[in-house]
């Protein structure tokens, strides 16, 4: 099994690298890629060692899986070259995601989806997978109508440059910013850039992923706000539903669909958060409770590390998939 990772020296392309040594991917050969400047370092894989190439070497390489996180504009231009050698591409930026001739995958939700035409899958956006992953069985029986969610995310979301703004406003250092205020103690409303109606392009992620994984018909209105955390994404989800429900069967439905760990217990202060979902690969759900101001609609709290499954887990997890449905070596 030869697996190209795309972004191999980013955040999500060392993260990608970390759970395909965890879940004991079969892997043969791999080409990790990056960019010129990056070309000929060694990335090291178990007991292996394995020199960085450009992308243009990867394709000619004709991986069977190429797992890509280096951006919308990347992915545009390379994924279609991968795919003409007959290599697989699980791309995590926005390129591919609204394509309606693309998957939009969930290895728990739609992951039987996947066929041996789809030679370029897309992976959703970090705080869409946790959204619809905990959505998904309540909406299976009580059908959703409308949600509204407001994210906590961490600023791992934009990258290292985030991250190193972050860590030098906590040292008193100058340096280069990723957000145009400073993150640290502060709190962004501003996830991805602005768009013509009021929106970013992160809340409308969450709105036009919901509908393509779940239901057209499900209303999702959002606001994303960038915090000073490392660990993970947080949303505060308020969801109205076609049918009643009972809060006892929620949190049955919740626990077991697969993906999801339910922490839920107000009497011990059990409750996600970023601080415990940081390394972890499951969706963390709990708060849960009855809406009060107004009938058939659920509170709940859900965390996900957005660098696991909010995008190499969720892929590594589509490239399981692909071997199990015998697609791909």
């Amino acid at each position: 099994m030869k697996v190209a990772v795309v972004g191999a020296t980013g955040m999500v392309g060392t993260e990608m690298l970390n759970v395909l040594r965890e879940f004991n991917f079969p892997i043969t050969e791999l080409i990790p890629v990056a960019s010129e400047k990056s070309v000929g370092k060694i990335v090291e894989f178990g007991s292996l060692n394995f020199p960085v190439v450009n992308l243009e070497t990867a394709v000619n390489m004709a991986p069977d899986i190429a797992l890509f996180s280096a951006g919308g504009s990347t992915s545009l231009e390379w994924a279609p070259k991968f795919a003409e050698k007959g290599t697989v591409v699980i791309d995590n930026s926005s390129a591919w995601r609204m394509d309606p001739t693309k998957k939009l995958i969930v290895p728990e939700i739609n992951g039987d989806d996947i066929s041996a035409e789809d030679l370029i899958i897309a992976n959703p956006n970090c705080s869409t997978i946790q959204l619809v992953l905990a959505l998904k069985p309540l909406h299976d029986k009580y059908n959703v109508k409308r949600v509204v969610v407001s994210t906590y995310q961490s600023i791992t979301g934009t990258g290292v440059k985030a991250v190193q703004q972050m860590e030098n406003e906590r040292n008193d250092i100058q340096g280069e910013m990723a957000y145009p205020y400073t993150i640290d103690r502060n709190c962004l409303p501003h996830c991805d850039v602005f768009l013509e109606n009021g929106y970013t392009k992160e809340e409308m992620k969450l709105t036009n992923e919901t509908k393509k994984i779940l239901d057209p018909s499900i209303n999702v209105t959002a606001t994303a706000v960038r915090v000073p955390v490392v660990g993970g994404h947080s949303e505060a989800v308020n969801i109205e539903f076609e049918n009643d429900f009972d809060l006892t069967e929620v949190r049955r439905l919740l626990h077991e669909q697969d993906g999801i760990t339910l922490k839920d217990d107000p009497t011990t202060n059990t409750y996600p958060m970023p601080l415990y979902a940081h390394g972890k690969n499951d969706v963390f759900v709990g708060r849960i409770r009855r809406d009060e101001s107004q009938p058939k609609t659920l509170n709940m709290w859900i965390v996900a590390d957005n660098l696991r499954k909010g995008a190499a887990t969720n892929a590594v997890q589509i490239a399981q998939l692909l071997m199990q449905k015998e697609l791909v070596g």
